[in-house]
């Protein structure tokens, strides 16, 4: 139920409003002074405030202006008759949503209404998503306890505030739009567009569109006027993700872009200017590309000016367990790892990076038969990559001598479909000793 205050010194007005209101739902609280409204407002959350414009001491300008101190969100309806329009006009200059003029309708208030409640969802979805991508990029960059990491994450800090542009390199899956984003969303542009290309998505014809516009007519096809990306991004941030996939014709183009600030649209002749910082990434080693000549180098330079390396997961098994707890933690169950997987997940070599490992954390969630995820239940999603034999070679070289014995036990538990009196028997021990160590470490047959 949406809340609403009417603040009227007529007595008549004031009570038909909020019976209108309360009628269509909504919950109001009625003030008859400018002073009493303010007040109230001070020491309520209100979705939607609605003035008289001539009262008495403090008019509803005097109200617009002192609640846009006190709650600069909440958006404000001043009611206004024929001669004052000027009045309500000038209340809007100072922060008013809307005026509504008298004699009105209840349809007509109710439009007001909407439409001011729409303003409030989207400022509260905004205001919710921005936090939501906060938290979610600060809770990313502070995991992991590798010295790399911590060096990119200092990388990151310094180049958010530069308007300089930024190449990240590093393989598939290791978080290089992430890095962007972090770079967008802490830098003084974070209020603004961040605008994401992924360049090697689209064809030569396609991406030249996609990122400068078009006019219609341009080709067969267009057949209205469009915004390029960076039209969309102007003030904020545009990722050239994959930038190394450009053709030469578009490489040219993106370099006076960087140079000049300045494009056409497709089917123009008329230059356009933007404000935009540019981000680029790849997965590729670009100045052995320069030195093949698939590459400019005057653009390998002037989109280099600052390079983030985002060093591959193999590189910094130290991160593997606090990204492998974070993703746990992000799926939202209550399940844990097991020692013995945890160590499956340090000796295996992560050729998928970060995001091979969000994969196989979330699918070991998904099947796991208990509230454990096993050693088992991580190999079988890496599949025959990661045999029984290498677990056995990664458990002799590192693992405590239990967990040793764990696996020799288990794996023959396996092999002899579970049944115990063949089990003990083959390892040499009692089957009261087996069945105590199955107990111990509680050692289930897989469905």
């Amino acid at each position: 139920m949406r809340r609403i205050l009417v603040i009227d010194d007529k007595d008549l007005m004031r009570e038909s409003l909020a019976d209108t209101l309360q009628g269509s739902g909504h919950a109001v609280i009625a003030c008859a002074s400018g002073e009493e409204g303010v007040k109230a407002v001070s020491v309520n959350n209100f979705d939607l405030v609605i003035t008289d414009l001539k009262m008495p001491k403090m008019s509803g300008i005097d109200v617009v202006k002192a609640l846009r101190k006190i709650d600069p969100d909440v958006p404000v309806v001043v009611i206004t008759a024929y001669a004052t329009i000027a009045t309500a006009v000038a209340a809007m200059k100072e922060g008013a949503f809307d005026y509504i003029q008298k004699p009105f309708k209840a349809d007509a208030l109710d439009v007001i209404v909407k439409k001011a409640f729409e303003l409030v969802d989207l400022r509260r979805e905004n205001e919710y998503l921005r936090g939501e991508l906060k938290d979610r990029l600060s809770e990313e960059f502070v995991l992991g306890n590798s010295s790399a990491m911590a060096g990119v994450a200092r990388l990151i800090e310094k180049a958010a505030t530069s308007p300089a542009t930024v190449l990240i390199t590093g393989g598939s899956g290791t978080g290089k739009e992430l890095v962007a984003r972090a770079l967008h969303f802490r830098g003084p542009r974070r209020s603004k567009p961040f605008v994401a290309v992924n360049c090697a998505a689209l064809s030569s014809g396609v991406l030249e569109s996609e990122l400068f516009g078009h006019e219609r007519g341009a080709f067969t096809s267009a057949t209205e006027q469009r915004k390029g990306r960076f039209e969309v991004a102007d003030g904020g941030t545009i990722l050239l993700d994959e930038v190394s996939e450009m053709d030469d014709e578009l490489q040219a183009k993106l370099l006076r872009v960087l140079q000049e600030k300045t494009f056409e649209r497709v089917g123009s002749n008329t230059p356009i200017t933007v404000d935009v910082r540019v981000v680029a990434t790849t997965n590729r080693d670009l100045p052995r590309a320069v030195a093949e000549g698939s590459f400019r180098e005057d653009l390998y330079y002037r989109l280099n000016v600052i390079n983030i390396n985002v060093p591959p997961l193999q590189e910094r098994l130290e991160d593997v367990e606090p990204l492998a707890m974070h993703f746990l933690k992000k799926s939202g169950s209550q399940i844990k790892l097991a020692p013995d997987a945890l160590h499956v997940l340090m000796e295996y070599s992560w050729p998928g990076n970060v995001r091979e490992l969000e994969n196989i954390i979330e699918r070991a969630v998904v099947l796991s038969s208990s509230e454990v995820i096993t050693a088992a239940d991580i190999a079988s999603g890496l599949g025959g990559v990661y045999s029984s034999a290498g677990r056995l070679e990664a458990l002799v070289r590192k693992a405590p001598l239990e967990e040793l014995e764990r696996f020799v036990i288990e794996e023959r538990l396996k092999q002899l479909g579970w049944h115990q009196e063949k089990t003990a028997k083959s390892l040499s021990i009692g089957v009261r000793t087996l069945r105590d160590k199955i107990k111990k470490w509680d050692l289930k047959k897989n469905p």
